[in-house]
């Protein structure tokens, strides 16, 4: 009888442990939204609060499909020169079918398609040389930003591709748009976050990248395809940075080597933040979801208060970055066996 204390001790600390990883994402969310309504009382307007979730939707997005690429085992770099890419290509591509079908629904339609079809591509890419070439994922996608920042920068020539002005008038209400009152990008987020959640807790997809992100050698002698199911990470990857993309490019309706940079930083901010473990094994959604929107929400309230300049976003991020690691390693060592 005396034993049988002691086994329940542990039990209790890492269920209290797990309950502070899974709830914690959401403390501080709840914690900077006060910080934010004290600086400035009009962070909570309506504008304001819509504004800040719209901005939160491309990183959020390429968040979701970084989390599966990270608790996998993976990392990609170069989510934000592929979002450029796809972004100059998918209006070079518009562009050019305005003269056969009009700057139309068309035209807007295969455009759409072509974004997708070639995020589906750059992400196989990525996903082939590194599970078949035994190439570290880093190194890999390292090389992957280059490529694509430096093809749209030649692209463009320089400078910058714009979008055809019909289609440009067509094309804006994907962005500025709403449905019963909620902006498009966030419906979209909220869509993909849906799915991402389910297809990683409720799937054997889901189970598998798990498994390969806490042991790839354990998963490989479990029958798992780990090199299949490590690609089909980043072509999710690639297929939520066209997504990405396709909310973006009506934003602005143009695209130059400057586009989507640092996106990869703030993506995969998102993701540790979040809660999911940088060396794998170990994801969740919502808190990506969480942390896609404390970074822009950080973002917003320092443009909302002259205390600190908003050319120090990066910094706070940067340190954001590190502090939440740091805190993930602590946890886990006192939670482990």
């Amino acid at each position: 009888m005396n034993s049988a204390v002691p086994d329940n001790k542990p039990i209790a600390r890492s269920r209290a442990s797990f309950d502070l990883k899974t709830w914690g994402p959401f403390i501080a969310l709840l914690a900077l939204a006060l910080l934010g309504v004290l600086i400035n009382p009009a962070f909570l307007g309506l504008d304001n609060l819509s504004n800040m979730l719209t901005r939160s939707a491309f990183i959020g997005i390429i968040a979701i499909g970084a989390t599966f690429v990270i608790t996998a085992g993976g990392l990609d770099l170069s989510v934000g020169s592929m979002a450029a890419f796809i972004a100059g290509v998918m209006i070079i591509f518009m562009n050019s079918l305005v003269e056969q079908f009009g700057p139309g629904l068309t035209t807007i339609l295969l455009g759409i398609g072509a974004s997708l079809l070639l995020g589906l591509c750059a992400g196989f890419i990525n996903g082939m040389v590194t599970t078949k070439g035994k190439i570290e994922a880093f190194i890999v996608t390292l090389g992957t930003m280059g490529i694509y920042r430096s093809l749209v920068t030649y692209l463009a020539d320089g400078g910058t591709l714009s979008l055809d002005w019909g289609v440009r008038d067509i094309y804006r209400p994907v962005y500025y748009g709403s449905l019963m009152g909620i902006p498009i990008p966030v419906l979209v987020f909220l869509l993909v976050a849906v799915v991402g959640y389910i297809l990683l807790n409720h799937t054997r997809f889901g189970r598998y990248c798990f498994a390969i992100g806490s042991n790839e050698k354990v998963a490989e002698y479990s029958a798992i395809h780990v090199d299949r199911i490590k690609t089909m990470t980043y072509m999710l990857q690639g297929v939520c940075v066209a997504l990405a993309t396709i909310i973006y490019v009506p934003r602005l309706g143009s695209a130059s080597g400057a586009t989507g940079v640092l996106w990869e930083l703030e993506a995969i901010a998102a993701v540790i933040i979040g809660g999911t473990v940088l060396k794998g094994g170990h994801g969740r959604i919502w808190g990506t979801v969480v942390g896609a929107i404390m970074l822009t929400m950080i973002g917003n309230i320092l443009n909302l208060t002259d205390a600190i300049s908003n050319y120090l976003n990066g910094t706070v991020q940067g340190i954001i970055i590190i502090v939440a690691v740091y805190l993930q390693r602590a946890s886990w060592r006192k939670s482990a066996p």
